[in-house]
């Protein structure tokens, strides 16, 4: 049945690009393909993978309902294309909503406030030094709404709501809201900030700060957290700096993160640009954990392509 249901998917999906845009409601069909060769070195084990890195396929689009509504919506899939299963779709965002001047508001499955509100300050999202590692709060969520207020000035607010019955919230409801400040992508302004905060999100309370800025053709960011189980836990603090270095198509990156009682992690990298949607890409994480007296060691090569 899955088989069938990831064809369908497939066909359905190139079948709606074909379709002009006059005779049909607007629909994008969108991905990435990220895959490295990596060896991985982890407490007494050691491998040699060739590994997708949150590769992925998806359908969105929006809907004019009059002059003041739209109606938009989302469906991305996980790619896996190291996995030995055929069946190698995994769900991400999901959801559907409505936007006009009172902002946007949303419902499915999606990524919280907290985890949106990070901008680009991790250099190494979605590979092995991605701050997931070490930091809570990486979360998406079935069952949730999202608001999100229209930009005033470059300032905007948002809010998750977890529903008790997702089976990551275990009975609890759970909220997620930040404010954000500037353009995380570094292409209309020159600095990002944003705090937020997560109560009871799949267990924990998460409070984080992030900024970003670019001089030149350099981009810093940082990250402060603090993080603690809802229920009886204890208040553990870390932080994370990153650097990013244009040079023409060279982009250098490096990346230091801590976290009290759980360890500490570093990682160089480089991605040379082929085109707009193509690029090479290289990368070092070392990763140093209290639980275990080794180093966990990553090193990988690979390409990304999206479309």
């Amino acid at each position: 049945m899955m088989n069938a249901f990831n064809k369908t998917l497939l066909v359905s999906a190139l079948a709606a690009a074909s379709i002009t845009a006059s005779a049909a409601e607007p629909l994008t069909v969108y991905g990435k393909l990220n895959v490295t060769a990596q060896s991985n070195d982890e407490a007494d084990t050691s491998e040699t993978t060739v590994q997708s890195n949150a590769s992925r396929l998806g359908v969105k689009g929006d809907f004019e309902l009059s002059s003041a509504l739209e109606a938009f919506y989302t469906i991305e899939y996980e790619v896996d294309t190291g996995s030995d299963a055929k069946e190698n779709f995994t769900a991400r965002n999901q959801f559907v909503g409505l936007k006009g001047g009172f902002g946007a508001i949303s419902a499915g499955r999606n990524d919280t406030m907290l985890k949106v509100s990070q901008g680009n300050v991790d250099l190494f999202n979605d590979l092995s030094g991605d701050l997931k590692a070490l930091f809570k709060g990486e979360n998406r969520i079935e069952q949730t709404v999202t608001y999100l207020t229209p930009s005033f000035g470059g300032f905007k607010v948002g809010a998750t709501y977890a529903a008790d019955a997702s089976a990551s919230q275990k009975g609890e409801d759970g909220f997620s809201v930040a404010a954000m400040y500037g353009d995380a992508a570094m292409k209309d302004s020159a600095f990002y900030a944003a705090l937020a905060y997560d109560s009871e999100v799949k267990g924990y309370d998460v409070l984080r700060a992030s900024a970003s800025v670019k001089i030149a053709s350099i981009v810093l960011g940082g990250m402060y957290q603090q993080e603690e189980k809802s229920v009886d836990g204890d208040s553990k603090t870390g932080y994370l700096v990153s650097a990013a270095y244009n040079i023409a198509d060279v982009t250098l990156k490096g990346q230091f993160q801590d976290m009290e009682d759980k360890g500490d992690s570093w990682s160089i990298g480089a991605d040379y640009k082929l085109g707009k949607p193509t690029k090479l890409l290289a990368f070092y994480t070392s990763r140093d954990l209290e639980a275990q007296t080794s180093t966990d060691e990553y090193i990988g090569v690979g390409i990304e392509h999206k479309f």
